[in-house]
């Protein structure tokens, strides 16, 4: 249903597009949003603004050899729509997915491109927020209203990725590249490559370009844990055989594979040695011993970080068979030839890779305004890490790290859905939380504990984000296996919600 169009600010002659809700981004979480709106809001009509040229989001933006997904796409897959191919996909093949999404629902003429939103004002005397974005094959600004804003722009800022500041960087004579910007003519054919990093991107682009390359070091500050398997699934390969339906496949494996991972997020918590040694001899089938203790023995306890799934231990077969090597040291400075390490060791390189993560952006890094006042998104407390007190009518949708992003992208569509209808049903226009009386007293803590889960790019944005309190309510737990039940039993009326 398309928006109404109302002219304001003759002097100007500037549009206004109204919409009931305005949604950020194109990507996994807000294609999943138009779906879920339109089949469960279908009178409301909504707008999805993506700053990039198509959707996608990460999968559309990063280009580097290999990409790939970490986790299994039964999950990572949306709960309408079944995945038929292997668990680990190419960022292709779930481009292809999504497009079949945006095809099979219609949600293209939904969606606006190269519009990059600049800032998002709310007015509690209109009960609207206007957001402005500029189109960016123009140069103009477009303006929308909207009743509620649903941000599905991610975590990370898409412009740069994360480069620590190394001496002597620029005394390198070859080049420097950040996966999140990788030039589609880069010629790394018989080149010495340094790939810095130990994370799902380091490790996949290592096998990618293994074959190519002179030789590609792994360098990495501290080692990483990873799950190597084939990428299969037995149970859903079997149902095929068996001929059941694809819609009876997908649920049937999907519920298999979160009771994995629930039974394995448990046992990282209550068993971490027993945990830690099944890891780690997977490793051991295709390392030494020697290589596995040095490089792939992780310091901290198993999911304090993400535990990437890596198809056939095809990075470890990659060093195995001497096409690459890898160094856990940290960097003393970098060279003309390449790099120093603090054990006095050099490294010499053609390319130097910066696997090292990515800036983590706060509501997409939009100018946000709450009746004139700057909001400081710090200043704000989390409801169940998607709501935020003080800030009206908006859904956050941050996803899950110890299960795939998209569970929360499908709970999140079904709360939206119903929150939107209970106002209607109340006849109100604005909704925000508040903490209760009996939260007078509550601490206030970082949006995470880090003894629960650490990555660099959280600990590096922590002061960017919400504060959470000690209440189930007021944190994002990171737990799906307690939001599936919790999440839908949600009583829209608890005095947590304030309606206007």
């Amino acid at each position: 249903m398309a928006g109404t169009e109302t002219l304001t600010k003759p002097e100007t002659g500037q549009k206004t597009e109204h919409f009931d809700v305005l949604i950020v981004g194109a990507g996994i979480s807000g294609i999943g949003a138009a779906y879920h709106l339109q089949q469960q809001c279908p009178d409301k009509t909504f707008v999805a603004l993506e700053g990039l040229d198509g959707f996608g989001g990460t999968w559309h933006m990063h280009r580097y050899p290999g990409i790939r997904s970490d986790s299994d796409l039964y999950t990572f897959g949306y709960r309408f729509k079944p995945w038929t191919g292997t668990p680990i996909a190419t960022a292709q093949e779930i481009l292809t997915y999504m497009k079949e999404v945006i095809e099979e629902n219609d949600l293209d003429r939904h969606i606006r491109y190269n519009h990059r939103i600049t800032t998002a004002k709310w007015s509690s005397e209109d009960n609207l927020w206007t957001v402005y974005a500029t189109d960016k094959k123009t140069g103009e600004e477009r303006r929308f209203t909207a009743n509620f804003l649903w941000m599905c722009q991610g975590y990370y800022r898409h412009s740069e990725g994360y480069t620590p500041e190394w001496p002597d960087m620029d005394k390198f004579k070859g080049q420097i590249i950040h996966p999140q910007s990788w030039p589609e003519d880069l010629d790394y054919k018989g080149k010495k490559v340094i790939v810095i990093g130990s994370g799902a991107t380091a490790a996949t682009l290592v096998p990618a370009i293994a074959g190519d390359c002179e030789h590609v070091t792994l360098l990495q500050r501290s080692p990483t844990y990873f799950i190597p398997g084939r990428n299969e699934n037995e149970l859903a390969d079997r149902l095929r055989q068996l001929e059941v339906d694809e819609n009876w496949i997908h649920e049937i494996t999907r519920r298999e594979i979160l009771h994995n991972q629930a039974e394995f997020a448990r046992r990282s918590f209550e068993e971490p040695e027993e945990v830690r040694k099944e890891l780690l001899d997977a490793v051991r089938l295709f390392l030494p011993e020697e290589t596995v203790e040095k490089h792939f023995t992780p310091r901290y306890r198993p999911w304090q970080q993400r535990v990437a799934f890596v198809p056939d231990g095809d990075i470890f077969q990659g060093i195995a068979s001497g096409k690459a090597s890898v160094e856990t040291d940290e960097i003393e400075r970098y060279t003309e030839k390449g790099i120093l390490l603090k054990s006095g060791k050099e490294l010499e390189a053609d390319i130097i890779v910066t696997a090292t993560g990515f800036n983590l952006s706060v509501l997409g890094d939009i100018d946000f305004d709450i009746d004139g006042k700057p909001l400081n998104f710090a200043d704000t407390v989390t409801y169940r890490g998607m709501m935020f007190t003080g800030v009206p009518n908006l859904i956050w949708v941050f996803g899950y790290f110890r299960a795939s992003w998209t569970l929360r992208v499908d709970l999140l569509g079904d709360f939206v859905a119903r929150l939107l209808k209970h106002m209607d049903e109340k006849g109100s226009k604005k909704v925000t939380v508040a903490l209760r009386k009996e939260d007078s007293n509550m601490p206030l803590l970082p949006w995470i504990d880090p003894e629960n889960f650490n990555p660099g790019y959280l600990m590096r944005g922590m002061h960017l984000l919400p504060k959470r309190g000690d209440k189930p309510e007021w944190q994002h737990t990171q737990d799906y296996w307690v939001e599936k039940d919790e999440l839908p039993e949600i009583d829209l009326d608890g005095a947590e919600f304030v309606y206007e």
